[in-house]
């Protein structure tokens, strides 16, 4: 079965080199590339010796420091704010609509069709529309594909969900064991190797460079995430 790392594997490489991509987006690739993803566990590694940032086409000069700090000082200097305006449908087709991204990726593997001379192809649904017509089939070129895909990696410093109340940041940590302790139920055991084991010296080296590659995240297995039950007609 066709699956995404499939298409970044074969066509990501070529295409890196043409376009310019956040950091995050990078490491979004890098992640899919090795198979490191939240639903297969794993790590995320940094290297302490040549990770640098790299800009690409049109963005290639930001390449020197002070070019790019010239390029930044009037983003800083620009009053940022959030336009927004009330929703024809009302909230609750906003909340319908958030709903498909919040919680899951942006294409499924079960989506995809094919990989070929048209591009990639895969299944989308198209939700102006009832009945069989609903179901449609898009092939984009490789590239538009992963365009398209690395759209939904939020920048650095975004959030995609944020708590409030009980799991609010500062106190996140101490309010779930509180509440474990007021309800006399013990703290769920770790099935994971990663979460327990505590790293003094690295043991991943770089094949570029030599250096030694840092852990910056841990990936744990999560249950898959299902989709939404289907509509019975009445």
């Amino acid at each position: 079965m066709l699956e995404i790392a499939d298409i970044f594997r074969a066509c990501g490489p070529a295409w890196r080199r043409t376009v310019a991509l956040s950091l995050g987006q990078l490491k979004v690739m890098s992640a899919i590339e090795q198979c490191r993803s939240a639903a297969l566990g794993g790590h995320v590694l940094r290297c302490s010796g040549c990770t640098r940032t790299e800009f690409f086409g049109e963005y290639a000069q930001l390449a020197d420091r002070e070019a790019f700090a010239r390029w930044l000082a009037p983003l800083r200097a620009s009053e940022w704010f959030v336009y927004a305006k009330r929703p024809f449908a009302g909230p609750e087709a906003v909340l319908a609509y958030l709903s498909r991204y919040t919680h899951r990726v942006a294409i499924s593997n079960q989506r995809l069709l094919a990989l070929d001379e048209r591009g990639v192809s895969f299944r989308w649904k198209d939700y102006r529309e009832n009945g069989r017509t609903r179901l449609k089939v898009m092939a984009l070129e490789p590239g538009e594909f992963m365009r398209r895909f690395l759209l939904h990696v939020l920048p650095t410093g975004f959030h995609r969900i944020r708590h409030y109340g009980l799991l609010v940041n500062p106190v996140r940590r101490a309010n779930p064991a509180k509440i474990r302790s007021l309800r006399g139920v013990a703290p769920k055991l770790s099935s994971s190797p990663y979460e327990a084991a505590v790293v003094d010296q690295p043991t991943f080296i770089c094949r570029h460079c030599g250096a030694p590659m840092l852990v910056i995240d841990i990936l744990t297995r999560t249950v898959p995430i299902r989709a939404p039950p289907k509509k019975t007609r009445q």
